[in-house]
């Protein structure tokens, strides 16, 4: 059975191939609908971990992705710990 891990976090996906495809290429369409109401940006990452679960590309951008996300946090947050003690002069 296929998991999805947000942190610590593991989701159950559908246990079918087709199930997954189809799960991640709506909650995909729904980001990209997302000036309607009730669908928003959030389903685009949604949808791109779903199906990364199968394809290797989708994998590859998501972990690419990742990576990136995390060295930009970091990288802010020691920008903001190194503000609070003073900085460098």
């Amino acid at each position: 059975m296929a998991h999805a891990r947000f942190g610590s976090f593991r989701v159950k996906l559908p246990s079918s191939v087709t199930g997954r495809r189809v799960l991640g290429t709506g909650l995909v369409a729904g980001g990209a609908l997302s000036f309607l109401p009730v669908l928003g940006i959030w389903m685009l990452p949604l949808g791109l971990v779903v199906l990364s679960a199968d394809s290797k590309r989708v994998r590859r951008l998501r972990r690419r992705s990742d990576v990136a996300v995390t060295r930009w946090w970091r990288a802010k947050r020691r920008r903001a710990d190194a503000e609070k003690k003073g900085g460098p002069e």
